[in-house]
């Protein structure tokens, strides 16, 4: 087993799901067999515009032929593994590459970083899971949590490995998931509910909205930005009951189980759709809200 990177365009003509599979041709077969079982890093190319750099870790469960594609293979991502950082990290520093590992005997950008799967050190691997999860958290929960927020202050471990880790385990932890999941949808949202258009900051500073799942991490549902929207306690509390949905086109829905339809259309923000992140690509995809509408909303 070992790390490596997978290359991934927005605009891939490949297969792709992040949270699912990664396509791949057979010229990379050895490598990514390397990974089956372990952590891959999600990287958009550099030269892509607006790059988000290294984006996101999964666990690749096993690499199987694609059935579909003959020629092609599939790395199969372990269900609930991918987890997106809640800021993104560039392709290089000040200090070159963050994969040092891609830096040559001449002290040049090797041939190796135009791959679309390559093994990546775990040294780098770390420098990058380091990078991209510890922050300060400038989005703080509304209640304490048990658990600290994965990051390096608190561990100074002398060897890589074990560092790295004690990382990984903090990765698998509910608490650890949500903490990262909430600062990336509550950033995405501007700490404003998608239903009200309310943005409430109690006096401890904190956000008096949450971070919700569309599809529930108990129903198979994925940490990623994609599945997810910030809510009031209350929306929340309707969205999760099937009280209120979305339509594909962000719609806001209203189930007519609803004893007080008046009081509910009053709550809602007057444009009768969901308020949604300036980015398209951090908004809720139509595969969960469908998942939401045919699963949870009482029509």
């Amino acid at each position: 087993m070992g790390h490596c990177v997978f290359m991934l365009r927005p605009d891939s003509i490949y297969d792709d799901s992040p949270a699912e599979q990664y396509q791949f041709p057979k010229q990379y077969l050895g490598r990514a067999r390397e990974a089956a079982g372990d952590w891959i890093v999600y990287l958009q190319p550099k030269k892509l515009r607006n790059s988000r750099g290294y984006f996101a870790i999964a666990r690749v469960q096993e690499i199987i032929p694609d059935p579909k594609a003959p020629g092609m293979f599939l790395a199969m991502i372990e269900p609930g593994s991918l987890l997106e950082f809640p800021r993104p990290v560039p392709f290089s520093d000040h200090d070159g590459p963050i994969e040092r590992g891609l830096i040559n005997e001449q002290g040049r950008l090797s041939g190796r970083a135009q791959a679309a799967v390559r093994p990546v050190s775990p040294a780098d691997f770390l420098r990058i899971i380091e990078r991209g999860l510890d922050h300060p958290d400038d989005i703080l929960p509304r209640h304490d949590d048990p658990e600290p927020a994965p990051g390096l202050a608190e561990i100074q471990a002398p060897y890589v490995l074990e560092v790295e880790r004690q990382r990984l385990q903090q990765l698998t932890s509910r608490v650890a998931r949500d903490r990262v999941f909430r600062r990336i949808v509550l950033r995405a949202y501007d700490e404003r509910c998608a239903i009200t258009g309310l943005k409430f900051i109690n006096g401890g500073g904190r956000a008096e909205v949450d971070a919700a799942h569309i599809r529930p991490v108990a129903e198979g549902g994925p940490d990623i930005i994609h599945n997810g929207i910030a809510l009031s306690g209350t929306a929340h509390w309707m969205f999760d009951r099937g009280l209120i949905s979305l339509s594909d086109d962000f719609e806001i829905l209203v189930s007519r189980q609803v004893n007080d339809i008046d009081s509910v259309q009053a709550f809602i923000n007057k444009s009768g759709r969901a308020i949604l992140p300036l980015r398209a690509a951090d908004r809720p995809h139509p595969r969960f809200l469908g998942w939401h509408r045919e699963n949870c909303f009482k029509a």
